[in-house]
């Protein structure tokens, strides 16, 4: 059974991931190329402290940074660098939270760097919608992996040919940066646990041009695509209610691009 949040934690949370949805709107704004992955990591941890939050990325199991920044092939938990700086071309994934008053907010973007080429524009633009179209199916009475097969017929549904990634999913959030369930982004056979209101999920299609399969970097954080092709993740905290899902981390920008 996924646990049903009471107001108090639900207004906690409403007013966590409004605050990094906040962050990520200024932070993405700062992608450029010639800037450093690091430098996006220092102002992540200025605004995230601004805004009266801690980066609860930061020490996670040992993670050195306050944002996941992964360029191009990789997917996730890229670790930010001084030596590695953004080219006109290059899209970049930004992955971060923060923690207020004992609970957790989730939420991640790709951005383009500069001028990026169609192919690019169109899986950045396809994996965000994929997560918009799984939310028709995150409602009180439906089952969490409705949620998983809506965001694979999406990405079918295109005809691209793309990856969905397997071995990394979506998953609760409360208390805990990371709770049960997994929450993957591919068909189910059963239909799994039954969906309530009050359910706080964060949801996070990871999308390839080519292959699904991963590997590990030699820093043991980084995973990449085993092919070399580019990837896309978008993410967002949402909390289940009898109608459409309450999506707690959209700020501003990502609003005005509509859902």
């Amino acid at each position: 059974m996924i646990p049903i949040r009471d107001e108090k934690a639900i207004e906690c949370m409403r007013e966590c991931n409004r605050r990094l949805g906040i962050m990520l709107d200024e932070l993405t704004d700062m992608v450029r190329p010639g800037i450093t992955t690091a430098f996006l990591d220092e102002q992540a941890e200025k605004l995230i402290g601004k805004l009266g939050g801690k980066p609860n990325f930061k020490g996670y199991e040992g993670f050195p940074a306050c944002i996941c920044a992964s360029v191009n092939e990789e997917i996730v938990h890229g670790i930010p660098s001084g030596k590695r700086v953004l080219k006109d071309g290059d899209i970049i994934s930004i992955d971060t939270g923060m923690m207020i008053d004992g609970y957790h907010s989730d939420a991640a973007r790709t951005v383009g760097v500069g001028d990026i080429s169609p192919e690019c524009r169109l899986l950045i633009s396809n994996t965000r919608a994929s997560f918009f179209a799984a939310m028709k199916a995150a409602k009180a009475g439906n089952r969490l992996y409705d949620i998983s097969g809506a965001v694979a017929s999406y990405i079918e549904e295109t005809g691209k040919g793309y990856g969905i990634v397997r071995e990394l999913t979506g998953h609760g959030i409360g208390r805990d940066m990371h709770e049960k369930p997994m929450i993957p982004n591919y068909r189910k056979r059963f239909r799994g646990p039954l969906l309530r209101s009050g359910n706080t999920l964060a949801i996070e299609p990871m999308i390839t041009m080519g292959r699904p399969e991963i590997e590990m970097l030699e820093d043991d954080w980084t995973v990449v695509t085993s092919d070399g092709s580019w990837a896309a993740h978008y993410e967002n905290t949402i909390l289940i209610t009898d109608d459409y899902p309450e999506i707690l981390s959209l700020g501003d920008k990502e609003k005005e691009m509509g859902i």
